[in-house]
């Protein structure tokens, strides 16, 4: 066979396992609060209003991202509804093909320098990638993470591809990428980027060269050329509150301060790094351990990759282990290259074969563990998720993934012994993992869903029902975002405690005499409703779902209990600044 038939043979390959990963039954849950409900309702919103300059959501603008995540995700939402009826797969699709478009950038990155390419390890490095427990998470749902993942991925490769090559060709389709990467995410994107191509330079001893090649002066004005116009039109609309939000909050503070309480020790993101490679953490030790101690060997240009790599995980690791705000998310744009070190380390003669037992040992007390759910999911208990830990036994699910594991240990032990020459022993260990998704972790969503999130839609088809001309809607107790994707109404959010009562009160009080006569529809959660000062609140009840009940409310009985919190010395709080607000 041709070598460009392999390689369209085995991109088809990738494309068919990538696909069963990311794309099998994607739009079969709804959308999951509360992060990726706010970018579906900010896409979606650009389509219904033609808006496609400022991301909205429930009435306030939304600027803790930049606009080309709206922009897929309102672009496919104009697909017609009977495609996507819970507006699922529009919001999730531009997340799953981001993933599978690194998982193809790997293949072809494997393949295209070496001088005698290996089709096995192409494929199980895409496979690290994709079966990697972070990315299987984030894969499929609706959040800029895997979009700014797949740009840098793009971004990095080509500039590897470009210094390993010598090509005379500027690499501009990579700075190209990284303009789309920080049309993404922001300047954080070049932030990543500056920090591998910085650590390489320095450990290759070959700055100069690769700053020759890449000529990141005239490619930065490439990059600025792609996303600044949409900075500049945002800052000009918007003014002071797009440069206060974007660049100082959700840049600068998040760097500097701890965020929503998302902090974290020094060594949180190599923790994360070691969850994210399971079960083949091992080789993953194993690629970095090979990159160690060749330290202080030169590397020739085209046998870089696995440096290059690793100074790329180095460099995600590095710079946000400096932020004080810490998010598992955070180490996404690195984990490309965490699969780069995994397939690279199979062509190691050292400490191989004691790193596959490794994984093998460890994909088997993954197996067992998943088969001991008995014993531990009884220990789950989520007041938004009653009966889940019986359900799930029920379902079978969680024993089906520890089959899944097992069944990746014993071709792992199979091909180990065997030596099996068809199949390498990485992908005989990869390829019972990839129906993983199918088997566990896609019911297992699907009945979360069910529990968590269905009651949710119906009692948003129940305000549909319900709510009259002139009525507000609000939502207190645990505020779920998806309540205003499903109905398309603002919603007035607020907490548990009796100052969210005062604040209801006050936010929603009479401004007429018009106004005493009218009401507003109340969605309010089971444990909320038991609070006296919520009892107290003068209510019909309209109808009940799950956890969550609906009531109409008269407003001036709620403006009067909050003058009642407000003599008692409930203090209010909606009116102080909150950057997160929806």
């Amino acid at each position: 066979m041709k070598q460009s038939h392999r390689l369209a043979w085995l991109l088809g390959v990738t494309t068919f396992l990538g696909g069963l990963i990311f794309l099998w039954r994607l739009g079969a849950v709804g959308q999951l609060d509360e992060t990726p409900a706010l970018f579906a309702a900010a896409g979606r919103a650009m389509a219904d209003t033609g808006d496609w300059l400022t991301p909205r959501v429930n009435g306030h603008p939304r600027f803790d991202k930049p606009v080309l995540i709206y922009w897929l995700i309102g672009g496919l939402s104009l697909l017609p509804r009977h495609w996507d009826p819970l507006g699922s797969l529009a919001a999730n699709l531009p997340s799953a093909l981001a993933m599978l478009a690194v998982m193809l950038a790997l293949v072809v990155t494997m393949l295209k320098l070496e001088p005698q390419p290996s089709y096995s390890r192409a494929l199980s490095a895409a496979l690290a990638f994709g079966l990697s427990p972070l990315v299987l998470l984030w894969g499929r749902v609706a959040v800029s993470d895997p979009l700014l993942t797949a740009c840098l991925a793009f971004a990095l490769l080509g500039f590897w591809r470009t210094y390993a090559s010598g090509s005379r060709l500027r690499p501009w389709g990579s700075w190209i990428f990284l303009g789309l990467a920080i049309l993404t995410k922001g300047p954080v994107a070049l932030l990543i980027a500056a920090s591998c191509l910085g650590l390489f330079g320095l450990w290759q001893r070959d700055f100069a060269r690769l700053i020759r090649l890449l000529a990141p002066g005239r490619g930065l004005l490439v990059s600025v050329a792609v996303a600044a116009p949409w900075y500049s039109l945002e800052l000009w609309r918007e003014g002071k509150p797009f440069l206060d939000s974007f660049f100082g909050y959700h840049n600068f503070q998040r760097f500097s301060q701890v965020v929503n309480h998302h902090s974290g020790p020094w060594w949180f993101f190599l923790a994360v790094l070691l969850i994210a490679s399971l079960p083949a953490t091992p080789l993953l030790l194993l690629g970095i351990h090979q990159e160690l101690r060749a330290f202080q060997k030169p590397r020739p240009t085209e046998g870089s990759l696995g440096r290059f790599a690793c100074c790329w995980l180095l460099g995600v690791m590095l710079l946000f282990s400096f932020s004080a705000t810490k998010l598992a998310s955070y180490i996404l744009p690195g984990l490309p290259a965490m699969a780069l070190l995994i397939g690279l380390a199979c062509g190691s003669r050292q400490l191989l074969n004691v790193a596959r037992w490794f994984s093998v040992s460890l994909a088997a007390l993954l197996g067992i563990g998943f088969l001991m759910a008995p014993i531990w999911l009884p220990l789950i208990n989520d007041p938004e998720m009653p009966g889940l830990s019986s359900q799930l036994l029920l379902n079978g699910a969680v024993q089906r993934s520890g089959i899944c594991f097992l069944a990746a240990a014993l071709f792992g032990v199979i091909s180990q012994i065997w030596q099996l020459k068809r199949i390498p022993w990485l992908l005989a260990f990869q390829l019972p993992l990839v129906v993983w998704p199918l088997l566990g972790l896609v019911p297992t969503a699907e009945l979360i869903d069910q529990i968590r999130q269905r009651p949710v839609r119906y009692v948003a088809a129940l305000v549909l029902q319900h709510i009259r001309p002139g009525e507000a809607l609000a939502m207190a107790g645990i505020n779920k975002p998806s309540l205003h994707y499903y109905t398309k109404k603002v919603v007035v959010y607020e907490g548990r405690p009796a100052s969210g009562l005062r604040n209801l009160g006050e936010r929603l009080r009479p401004t007429s005499q018009q106004d005493l006569a009218i009401n507003f529809l109340l969605v309010i959660d089971r444990t909320t409703a038991k609070q006296y000062f919520w009892q107290r609140l003068p209510h019909q009840k309209l109808a009940a779902e799950g956890i969550y009940a609906l009531w109409r409310v008269p407003r001036h009985a709620a403006y009067e209990e909050a003058k009642r919190l407000a003599a008692a010395g409930v203090a209010s709080t909606w009116q102080l600044q909150n950057p997160e607000r929806y």
